[in-house]
């Protein structure tokens, strides 16, 4: 069985360093056998992506910002756990959208992470979640999603 980490190197993914809470949060809380991620912003090695969905950004803009989301979900766990092969299950995603009010494609923007979460964890990374607009999102940002993690 291939682990997460021979996964996102095969497909050329270098996890960051996580990043650092900018208000009076943690990044992760582990209670039991499940690991909260707190949201994770659409940055890069580039910073911030910034915009809104359906005015200044399309789909596959917003889907690409997703899947930064998901890298630095990924690494957030990896600092929580040390190794990936410790993520049994993805249980839940919360991503939330910087759309414009008649941009309607949340579920198609929140694939992005969805996607390299299947990708990253085979069947353990299929979840439940959800796909809300937002009006504004902290820093500007595009798009921000949560995790909850089942561990072992």
């Amino acid at each position: 069985m291939t682990s997460p980490e021979t996964r996102l190197a095969n497909i050329g993914i270098i996890l960051p360093e996580p990043m650092a809470a900018v208000a009076n949060y943690v990044p992760f809380v582990i209670a039991g056998n499940q690991l909260y991620v707190s949201g994770q912003v659409s940055a890069g090695p580039d910073g911030l992506v910034k915009g809104r969905l359906g005015e200044s950004m399309q789909v596959e803009e917003g889907q690409a910002a997703a899947r930064l989301c998901a890298i630095n979900l990924i690494a957030q766990c990896k600092a929580a756990l040390g190794e990936l092969s410790r993520v049994k299950r993805v249980v839940k995603l919360g991503g939330f959208v910087n759309a414009h009010p008649n941009f309607e494609a949340l579920p198609q923007v929140i694939n992005g992470c969805s996607d390299l979460m299947v990708e990253v964890f085979g069947d353990a990374g299929r979840h439940a979640r959800s796909a809300v607009a937002s009006p504004v999102l902290p820093l500007g940002v595009a798009v921000e999603i949560d995790g909850v993690f089942e561990i072992g």
